[in-house]
């Protein structure tokens, strides 16, 4: 948890659940034009980012159990961990958030589905949506094949038509949450259908949402510029949602 500066355990805060990309990766106090979590917690924004299954550093075991499994117990770890902090009195649950880019922006449009009214905005970046036209389109196709087990159309292969159930489209549903959705022009590890399917079906629904394109960037955030539109949408978003 990262706590804004003069953190009063007598207020409340607004809080951020990070949901972390990979879904292999790290989780640390790094810096990038996209994710910093001292920057988030100096607008007034308590930060919480789970250790979730995935990350390294708590076993093979637990490393792998993501994998062919991404709507499942992953989700469930990210439901507990805000589930825990909100028990603490510092913490808003009227005011609570959920972002995350790659995995992590999976991670978001899925708990879009299932949260229960925990959050009241998400932020989601180049997050998988839609598992079918994700394996039909990225060009990761090895990384696909892995994580999911196997193809959509192999009927008999369970491992891979539980993963391909588990696809946040499946429960748009369920959405009734604000969501801003962002996505770089030339990201093609996941490619801009995905941010485009999400939005279109926000938009359908009648939620609140923004789709913010960012054409000349890829998977990440790497010119300065672009990372000053990000930082500004970003917040503006939080603003108008959240606080």
């Amino acid at each position: 948890m990262i706590y804004p500066p003069g953190f009063d355990p007598a207020k409340k805060y607004p809080t951020l659940l990070y949901c972390q990309g990979g879904p292999q990766s790290p989780l640390t106090q790094f810096y990038s034009f996209r994710w910093n979590f001292q920057l988030m917690a100096s607008q007034g924004y308590i930060v919480v980012a789970p250790g979730r299954r995935g990350m390294p550093g708590y076993g093979t075991k637990w490393n792998e159990q993501v994998s062919k499994d991404w709507g499942g117990q992953v989700i469930k770890d990210y439901l507990s961990a805000i589930d825990a902090v909100s028990k603490e009195p510092f913490v808003d649950k009227n005011r609570r958030g959920c972002i995350g880019a790659s995995f992590g922006g999976f991670s978001v449009f899925a708990l879009a589905g299932v949260h229960n009214k925990r959050f009241k905005t998400f932020i989601s970046h180049d997050g998988v949506f839609d598992f079918r036209s994700m394996y039909g389109t990225t060009d990761e196709m090895w990384f696909e094949n892995f994580e999911k087990g196997g193809a959509y159309w192999e009927k008999g292969n369970a491992v891979a038509q539980r993963s391909f159930s588990q696809s946040p489209s499946n429960f748009v549903d369920k959405w009734d949450t604000p969501i801003m959705i962002v996505q770089g022009g030339r990201d093609y590890r996941v490619p801009i259908e995905q941010g485009q399917q999400a939005f279109q079906a926000a938009q359908l629904k009648g939620i609140k949402s923004r789709f913010v394109f960012l054409p000349d960037e890829n998977h990440w955030v790497l010119s300065a510029q672009n990372a000053q539109v990000w930082q500004h949408e970003f917040y503006r978003w939080l603003d108008e949602t959240l606080k």
